[in-house]
């Protein structure tokens, strides 16, 4: 599952600006009190017992509060009415937060990465850790992964790529607190150099999905189209208008979470120019009550005749 698991269906309601702003600001403001204690808590535990891999966890923590303060500034800005500057709105910024988030998290990615190595070189120096590193490791284990849970069912409701984006963010956090756990658990058996090697683990992990998300945020900042079967339907709320007989070339560009579309309407050649636009005008709103699209930009053909655009 991804930050591209969900489609509006034909009959979905759209959801307001400001209703993902709530949703927004009131999730991130739960992960920032999740995150804050776990911060703290791991980066001290980890340190008096001696575990790089509860230190390393930590500053994934850490990392995620960074995170929750970039979706919260992304959101309020999202929500802005469109301007002169911005016709189509500020949507966008909740793609670059996610461009924002994909980098933050290859970034420590690499740094744990880094840090793994270093020791790694130098496995004498790796020492045993403290039991009570595996107990802190659990509390985390559990405290993500139901942060998670509760964080993407609310961007799954609002149908937000955005607060999926943060949502998965706290999933990679839950995945390296078992990889940490696993970790501190092989230490404590005998084998100390099992630690480093849990936040080596991690920090792989972490940077693959910091590549996944930066790389989608920006084929969507490149104008990428919207998905085949969302198009599809766009296409058959055209067709269904009465008065439309054809549509061709309809072209989308994702808007943050909306989409822009672009549709050539072909319409019964002999009626006056007033009947086209009224056909056109309620195929527009046919679209946006219908899908998730912010504007419908539409073109009459003649239907049956020479498409001279393209000639």
């Amino acid at each position: 599952m991804n930050q591209n698991d969900f489609v509006d269906e034909a009959e979905d309601p759209s959801h307001s600006p400001e209703e993902r702003a709530r949703a927004a600001s009131t999730s991130t403001w739960v992960s920032v009190g999740v995150n804050t204690v776990l911060t703290i808590v791991q980066v001290v535990v980890g340190v008096l017992s001696k575990s790089q891999g509860l230190v390393a966890d930590g500053i994934h923590s850490l990392s995620d509060l960074v995170a929750d303060f970039v979706v919260l500034l992304a959101s309020h800005h999202a929500k802005k009415d469109a301007d002169e500057d911005h016709p189509y709105g500020h949507q966008r910024f909740e793609t670059a937060a996610s461009l924002v988030l994909g980098g933050l998290l290859l970034a420590v990615g690499i740094g744990m990465l880094w840090s793994a190595v270093l020791k790694l070189q130098s496995p004498e120096t790796v020492p045993t850790v403290h039991g009570i590193a595996l107990w802190v490791a659990g509390a985390a284990l559990v405290a993500k992964e139901t942060l998670f849970r509760y964080m993407l069912a609310v961007a799954k409701r609002v149908k937000s790529s955005m607060l999926v984006a943060n949502a998965w963010h706290a999933r990679s956090d839950a995945a390296s607190s078992l990889v940490v756990g696993l970790g501190i658990v092989g230490n404590l058996a005998g084998y100390p150099i099992l630690d480093p090697i849990a936040a080596l683990i991690v920090g792989f992990m972490v940077g693959k999905m910091g590549w996944g998300f930066a790389w989608d945020a920006l084929h969507d900042l490149m104008d990428r189209s919207a998905d085949e079967q969302e198009v599809e339907a766009i296409r058959q709320t055209l067709l269904q208008t009465p008065g439309v007989q054809n549509v061709h070339d309809v072209r989308t560009r994702k808007m943050g979470d909306m989409i822009v579309v672009d549709a050539h309407i072909e319409v019964d050649a002999t009626i006056s120019v007033e009947a086209g636009h009224e056909i056109a005008v309620l195929a527009r709103q046919r679209v946006l009550l219908r899908h998730r699209v912010l504007n419908l930009m539409t073109h009459v053909d003649p239907w049956r005749r020479p498409d001279l655009d393209h000639a």
